[in-house]
């Protein structure tokens, strides 16, 4: 990868490999489907003024603990308002948290990535460069994904992360490489930003 720099006009560029953009497409992927499992479809409801309001979501939160993460509860002390807010606000977040990896999956189709089939990519570098609203897509995005792989690795304190990276497990270790690989790429957009 070539590190994020400032252009003109507020503008950021990058270069990845296709092996790297090929993985940022497949860990999107992975969110976008977790969050569309949670909510789907909105199915309807019996009383037309109740849907015109909004509220859409399940007032339980997830079972998942990515999902936990992704789509947490705003009052850790109170369970009913928990229930009730997240009814009105899970899916429009899910929305747009699903909106932010779509652009970044664009963004590299848009580079030259073959998105359906990224080894027939014709280009050996996939050049992304992004305005101040594709930053700010690519930074979320990039958020998502590096809370869910923590999640998954168990990682919520520095320690947590100085353990998994020293991890004797191939497996643990390759998914921490790219947890790191992934704070990398963040670091250096928020840095072209300044």
């Amino acid at each position: 990868m070539r590190a994020f720099e400032q252009r003109k006009r507020g503008r950021v560029r990058a270069e990845f490999e296709v092996a790297e953009a090929a993985l940022l497409v497949n860990l999107l992927s992975q969110i976008v489907e977790l969050l569309l499992d949670r909510n789907g479809p909105e199915e309807s409801s019996p009383d037309p003024l109740f849907a015109q309001l909004g509220p859409s979501g399940s007032h339980l939160p997830p079972d998942d603990p990515v999902l936990k993460r992704l789509l947490p509860d705003a009052y850790s002390d109170d369970d009913d308002a928990s229930g009730d807010f997240r009814r009105f606000t899970e899916r429009s977040l899910s929305e747009a948290k699903v909106s932010n990896a779509r652009a970044v999956v664009a963004s590299l189709a848009a580079g030259g990535l073959d998105v359906e089939d990224p080894e027939s990519s014709t280009d050996e570098t996939i050049e992304v460069e992004l305005g101040p609203q594709g930053a700010q897509a690519w930074l979320r995005a990039l958020t998502d994904v590096r809370l869910a792989l923590a999640t998954r690795l168990g990682i919520e304190s520095e320690d947590d992360a100085e353990r998994v990276a020293a991890s004797e497990e191939e497996s643990v270790a390759l998914v921490a490489d790219i947890y790191e690989w992934l704070g990398f790429v963040q670091e250096t957009l928020v840095q072209s930003l300044d």
